[in-house]
């Protein structure tokens, strides 16, 4: 079994991988997974014997487990498909995917899937999951556990309202509104968007996934949403809610200024960029004129009051035109899908100029 130790900041060379033929004896896409290890030695060998034949290689990533669950891999596993990679330190569930997603491109997977080795993910949904991308619906496809209502059963009241307090705040900070449960780590990813991800900007621990998202917004990325049951058992989560929360509110907050900043005024300037400055500047003079004159004891006439009145009214208005614009923009074609019409003839695996 293959083993690789990772060195922060060296690129990663590609391991020899077999050409793997189709059912037709043609030459088929490859099938990659990144499985982060951290705390899971007592389910990463049942984790690894449940993913099925679509997936042609898997990256078992061991992120300083301190359960030793990349030696307990080479020890008791004897799929050929599987290769360990060692982190010298550890670095978070982002840092480790990361790793295993830029081997992933070094051996030229097509397609990457991500899922955790505690056993909450089912891979027999894992067909489910790739095939928006196989079909060129999506770019990424990631699970979605709140689509089935009865299956919410399973997941503990507190998740279920921390989650749905965090999508908000996701769709506002990533731009896909139609999207839910953005820290939901099964997710799927085409080759074409990951190479074109900023990698080493991501974050390394539990905003990975949200600002996986955003960074898929600034390339007009599509994503789509598959469902998918919760699944709890006995596996301690790593997780604490109140360490987290600053950071994710922070990272929320400079997610979106940024997607603003790039969409509205760098990468492009339309309607909704005038609609968003002159809200910004009318609900601004409308409040600060009214505070003013509220704090000066003066009694307020009709003129006063309109003149406060009218500007909140107005830019509350744009802003909603503007919210509502948002919404709607999400992209309706692949990305990859549109750079394969662009550049047909491009050989698979090489960056354009």
């Amino acid at each position: 079994m293959p083993t690789i130790a990772f060195h922060p900041g060296v690129p990663l060379a590609p391991t020899e991988s077999p050409a793997l033929p189709d059912k037709r004896g043609r030459a088929k896409e490859l099938v990659a997974a990144v499985i982060p290890c951290f705390r899971v030695g007592d389910q990463i060998l049942s984790v690894l014997k449940s993913v099925g034949d679509e997936v042609d290689l898997i990256y078992v990533v061991d992120d300083r487990c301190p359960m030793g669950s990349g030696e307990l891999v080479q020890r008791e596993n004897h799929d050929p498909r599987v290769r360990v990679i060692f982190h010298e330190r550890n670095g978070g569930v982002g840092a480790a995917t990361i790793t295993g997603m830029r081997q992933a491109l070094a051996d030229r997977a097509r397609i990457i899937v991500k899922l955790d080795g505690d056993g909450q993910m089912d891979a027999r949904l894992l067909p489910l999951l790739i095939r928006p991308i196989q079909s060129g619906e999506a770019d990424y496809a990631k699970g979605n556990r709140f689509y089935d209502l009865d299956g919410l059963a399973a997941m503990p009241r507190i998740r279920i309202f921390g989650n749905a307090v965090l999508s908000f705040f996701a769709k506002l900070s990533t731009g896909y509104w139609q999207s839910f449960d953005p820290t939901n780590g099964y997710f799927a990813i085409h080759a074409e968007a990951a190479r074109r991800l900023p990698l080493h900007k991501l974050d390394r621990r539990y905003f990975f996934e949200t600002d996986l998202l955003f960074r898929l917004n600034t390339l007009q990325a599509r994503v789509a949403d598959v469902p998918m049951p919760a699944i709890y058992g006995e596996e301690t989560s790593n997780l604490r809610v109140a360490r987290v929360m600053l950071p994710f509110a922070l990272g929320h907050l400079r997610n979106f200024g940024k997607r603003i900043l790039y969409n509205y005024f760098l990468r492009d300037f339309s309607i909704a960029s005038i609609e968003l400055v002159a809200g910004l500047a009318l609900l601004a003079f409308g409040i600060g004129f009214g505070l003013s004159n509220w704090s000066s004891g003066r009694m307020a006439t009709a003129g006063t009051v309109m003149l406060a009145g009218l500007p909140i009214i107005l830019g509350m208005q744009l802003l909603l035109a503007f919210l509502a614009y948002d919404v709607h923009s999400a992209p309706t074609v692949s990305l990859h899908r549109r750079l394969s019409a662009e550049w047909p003839d491009r050989p698979q695996g090489k960056r354009e100029s």
